[in-house]
């Protein structure tokens, strides 16, 4: 759609760039440090694994379509998506964890959504391949090179990047809402079609999203929090752009919007019910 074609993109380069402005990123290579390899391979089960596998299950217990499955599916296997980062602080949560972790999904996304995605399609009898390079040069232009633009603005400018940083995220969300009113209005007709069931597997994959970080006992509450939060923010981006190009399957579009706007509403109301007690601990080079 041509609103989110234009607008997704630019709102997603000031929300980067603002996050960027707020990141060290000695910080956030320490977070990575800090975890043993037990850590990172329960981080990859509950990001990589887990919510496109629950995906097919919804879809194949409330009988979704084809178009409607794949949608779903593609949401579960896309995560990452940058949007509330940089709210996460205000909310208690550690900002250098979640942009650490975001990252860390960022760079894996070109080695395991070509094989989710294979795999997935394997079992519906179709032959579906992803090029890696062509997810590296979205995730680089996308969300690297202008996270690395905030970073270089906050290096040499810190003054200027303190004072525009909370504006630019204004401006990104902004846009976000407009962007999303516009889908909603030209899709308005067919999202008035859909059951309700599709809203609800959408539901349903935001909560197990959350739920697939916090079945592991890893690192503090408040880290466990924090990736959880995170792992429901699913990359509709993404999701939209593989579902167009790839997978070619009708009426995906509605279920991708009915998560976009139905995962904030799910982390709005963990955060109200489960609050971070504690922020999470500074950054060092020692193992949890």
């Amino acid at each position: 759609m041509t609103s989110m074609q234009i607008l997704l993109p630019i709102a997603l380069f000031f929300l980067m760039v603002s996050v960027g402005m707020s990141l060290r990123i000695t910080e956030v290579f320490a977070n990575w440090q800090r975890h043993r390899w037990g850590t990172w391979l329960c981080l990859l089960a509950a990001t990589f694994l887990i919510p496109p596998g629950l995906a097919l299950m919804l879809a194949k217990g409330f009988h979704l379509t084809l178009g409607e499955t794949a949608g779903l599916f593609l949401v579960g296997a896309a995560p990452g998506a940058p949007l509330l980062t940089r709210n996460m602080a205000q909310k208690g949560f550690d900002l250098h964890m979640a942009a650490s972790y975001q990252l860390w999904a960022a760079l894996m996304v070109p080695v395991m959504i070509p094989l989710v995605v294979e795999a997935g399609g394997k079992l519906y009898g179709r032959d579906i391949w992803i090029p890696p390079g062509v997810l590296l040069r979205q995730i680089t232009i996308k969300q690297l090179l202008p996270l690395a633009v905030g970073m270089v603005i906050a290096w040499l400018w810190p003054k200027m990047a303190e004072r525009f940083s909370p504006l630019l995220s204004s401006l990104g969300n902004v846009l976000l809402v407009v962007m999303i009113a516009l889908v909603l209005y030209k899709l308005g007709p067919v999202l008035k079609q859909l059951t309700l069931l599709v809203p609800v597997a959408a539901l349903l994959l935001a909560i197990g999203s959350i739920g697939a970080i916090l079945i592991f006992r890893m690192g503090s509450p408040a880290v466990r929090q924090t990736f959880a939060i995170c792992n429901a923010n699913r990359h509709v981006g993404l999701a939209l752009l593989l579902t167009g190009q790839y997978v070619q399957a009708k009426n995906a579009l509605p279920v991708v919007v009915c998560y976009a706007l139905i995962a904030p509403l799910v982390m709005f109301a963990y955060v109200k019910v489960y609050p971070v007690k504690s922020v999470a601990p500074k950054p060092s080079l020692k193992s949890e």
